[in-house]
């Protein structure tokens, strides 16, 4: 009996041992094995998406905080604010685009990032004109400050949470 006992008690060991190790997240289970593909723990692009919502969820409330909008100027500002970051939006892409592509002739790229910053440019005048048949000048001034004031702070803070490995 005592031999059974000692024969279970090894076997079950190297079972949890075996179980142990290629527990790891990430960790392949045998050593030739190759890797196909990266492993990215809590990636879905659905997590991006509602992490950008999230993110303009926390930007709208700080503007609106920051702004101090009564009830009736807010019911016109918001709509046309998105409209604003939507435009925005839509050409930021297009230059990340670009930009991640380079080209053969330099120039090219160059003239085409400079069209980029003009559209940019344009659209805020536009909309700055759309801001103040709404808004007080102080606070579209205050706006555009407070839109500045939330993008470093959120520079600033994924920087924090960045590895220090990686900066």
């Amino acid at each position: 009996m005592n031999t059974l006992m000692k024969y279970l008690f090894f076997v079950l060991l190297l079972f949890c041992m075996r179980y142990e190790t290629s527990a790891q997240p990430g960790a392949l289970p045998y050593r030739n094995s190759v890797p196909t593909t990266t492993y990215r723990p809590n990636f879905n692009p659905n997590n991006r998406a509602n992490g950008m919502r999230k993110l303009e969820a926390t930007r709208n409330a700080y503007i609106n905080k920051r702004l101090n909008l009564t009830p009736e100027e807010a019911e016109r500002f918001w709509p046309i604010y998105n409209q604003y970051q939507t435009e925005l939006g839509a050409v930021l892409r297009q230059r990340r685009i670009n930009n991640s592509n380079p080209q053969n002739n330099g120039i090219d790229q160059v003239d085409r990032d400079i069209n980029y910053e003009q559209q940019i440019l344009s659209i805020r005048k536009r909309y700055k004109d759309d801001f103040l048949r709404i808004l007080p000048p102080e606070k579209v001034s205050l706006l555009y400050q407070s839109e500045r004031e939330f993008k470093d702070e959120l520079i600033k803070q994924l920087r924090e949470r960045k590895p220090e490995g990686q900066r």
